[in-house]
């Protein structure tokens, strides 16, 4: 027998209703607020996380499915999407249509590493994106939509975090604050951190190692070092914030994993998962367009795990319960009831009823149970007199209750019945 790869997670029916229950919540919320759906390619040239992530970040270096095709050229698949989006943006003129471009995307995102509770090498996001507009007011309307998604959904004990990440102006200050600080310490770092030290700096912030977390406590802060741009914008995303009754709580450690953040970063955490709390995260991105080869645009936008979002969901017992049920199950009874059975099958799903059959030609006992573990409302039975008469017996399986009807009136009574 072949296994499923490592890492990956076949969603079975039984609990596919609770991922398109998410799924409900995410497009009746996105429309409220004015974000349409876009799906992008499950792989991109590499060229673009390479010049979009960071070819620094964890994600490029050790994380991405990168092959070469038939053609030589190198591919990846998706680590996140803002990236891919942004290349879509570009490439079908999307900026042509609205000044400011609200998308959102549910999908598959791939990386390599450590599968844990709720973590896995193809893992699924939905994120949203507004380009084209720096104001800090789509900083926290982008903020306040990840709350309250995660609050639609039933989520209680949830923490906002919140930082500015600064800009190309200020960041270069504040790294060297940040090398100085840790200089005297390099040799205590992981082998990680001594390699970001001189490349990316701000990564030391954000290491996972127990020891380089505890070295950077008493760190220079981000905050003090803004320029005067990124400290207005920073206190009215807060101001904002406030007025819609977001709490929050600012996080001088919080930095995000991705090279294209500008100004603000921010993560939403639920509690009860515990070390690895973080269930939504993201920030503006203003030079992201320009990196990946448009002209400046201001963007921002964030990123939800479903797999995390659906073992919080599971640790409150919000998950909707799915059972299968059926308008109808069709009961035949000998070889003679078979063709009007599956003919009576055709015309109730052609009525837009759900129904169903066994194929098996098993005891009427059998199919009875079948049709009480699918939950059917109602029971057609055709027997050999039912065969001769051309009609079927329908059982109400509520009340027990039982008529015989003519097979040219059964579906439009049982129409009648089942909106009852």
């Amino acid at each position: 027998m072949i296994n499923g790869p490592r890492g990956t997670k076949d969603i079975l029916p039984d609990t596919v209703a609770q991922w398109t229950h998410v799924e409900k919540v995410i497009r009746e919320l996105c429309a409220r607020y004015g974000y349409r759906e876009i799906r992008t390619p499950i792989f991109e040239h590499t060229e673009l996380f390479l010049r979009g992530i960071g070819e620094t970040t964890d994600v490029v270096e050790k994380e991405m499915y990168t092959f070469t095709d038939r053609g030589e050229r190198s591919l990846t698949l998706r680590p996140e999407n803002t990236a891919s989006v942004v290349r879509s943006y570009l490439q079908n003129k999307l900026y042509a249509a609205d000044a400011l471009v609200k998308l959102f995307y549910i999908g598959s995102m791939f990386r390599y590493d450590r599968p844990q509770a709720g973590r896995y090498r193809e893992f699924h996001q939905f994120g949203v994106e507004a380009l084209g507009e720096e104001n800090p007011a789509v900083d926290a309307e982008i903020i306040v939509l990840a709350v309250e998604f995660l609050r639609a959904l039933g989520l209680q004990e949830l923490k906002l975090h919140l930082n500015s990440v600064g800009c190309p102006k200020c960041r270069p200050v504040y790294r060297e604050r940040l090398q100085e600080f840790f200089r005297p310490h390099l040799e205590e770092l992981c082998t990680d951190c001594r390699s970001r030290f001189e490349r990316n700096p701000l990564r030391l912030l954000d290491c996972k190692n127990e020891h380089c977390h505890a070295l950077a406590e008493g760190a220079p802060r981000i905050t003090d070092c803004l320029c005067d741009e990124c400290r207005v914008h920073f206190t009215e995303v807060q101001s904002y914030l406030t007025a819609a009754g977001i709490p929050f709580e600012l996080d001088a450690n919080l930095v995000r994993g991705l090279d294209y953040y500008t100004k603000t970063a921010f993560e939403v955490k639920y509690t009860p998962l515990g070390a690895q709390s973080a269930v939504a995260g993201g920030g503006r991105y203003d030079g992201l367009v320009e990196e990946v080869g448009g002209p400046p645009t201001p963007g921002i936008g964030f990123a939800v795990g479903l797999e995390r979002v659906l073992l919080a969901l599971e640790k409150q017992e919000l998950l909707p319960e799915e059972l299968e049920a059926v308008d109808v199950f069709v009961v035949a009874l000998g070889e003679a009831a078979q063709i009007p059975a599956f003919k009576l099958l055709h015309e109730l799903r052609a009525a837009k009823l759900s129904a169903a059959m066994d194929f098996a030609g098993r005891s009427m006992k059998a199919q009875m149970k079948q049709a009480n573990k699918k939950n059917a409302r109602f029971v057609a039975i055709l027997g050999e007199d039912e065969v001769k008469e051309a009609s079927a017996l329908l059982k109400d399986m509520k009340t027990s209750e039982q008529k015989k009807l003519a097979l040219k009136d059964f579906v439009p009574a049982l129409c009648v019945e089942v909106k009852n």
